[in-house]
């Protein structure tokens, strides 16, 4: 099992592309991630959404455990996300993140999400937000083994 995660966007900027592979070096199974970037619509608005939302369903696996990011989610701590990751692996079940394009995605993505998680109340860059996932989900596998990465 791993984490993938699905983003509508350009390829990683340098600067990302090093700190996701950081983090991504340190990760072991079930945290490992693989990223599968999708190209944002042509379109605008409402019609780029829906596109988009159909390309990002498209490769979201029927057992997957979908996670939303929105800035409208849900807040939780490190240790709640430790938590509620470990909960869908212990049960085997794939979990797939998704980052939504510059217009969000549609009802049928947030309909299909089993979390819809907030980083924060504040708006991130998209460049931004993959390497804060990054790094996030190698402090989740740290606190779900017990290592001391996280200090409360």
């Amino acid at each position: 099992m791993s984490v993938k995660v699905l983003a509508i966007g350009k390829k990683h900027e340098s600067w990302v592309s090093e700190g996701i592979e950081r983090y991504g070096k340190r990760l072991k199974k079930p945290f490992d991630l693989t990223w599968n970037l999708l190209p944002h619509s042509a379109r605008e608005g409402d019609a780029a959404r829906q596109e988009e939302s159909v390309r990002i369903l498209s490769k979201v696996g029927e057992r997957d455990h979908l996670v939303l990011l929105d800035e409208r989610g849900r807040n939780v701590d490190s240790p709640g996300l430790a938590r509620h990751l470990q909960g869908h692996f212990d049960a085997g079940q794939p979990v797939t993140v998704v980052i939504g394009g510059a217009y969000g995605v549609d009802e049928t993505v947030h309909a299909r999400a089993g979390f819809v998680w907030s980083l924060s109340k504040l708006v991130f860059p998209h460049q931004l937000v993959r390497l804060i996932l990054a790094e996030q989900l190698y402090r989740a596998q740290e606190i779900a083994g017990g290592r001391p990465y996280h200090h409360v």
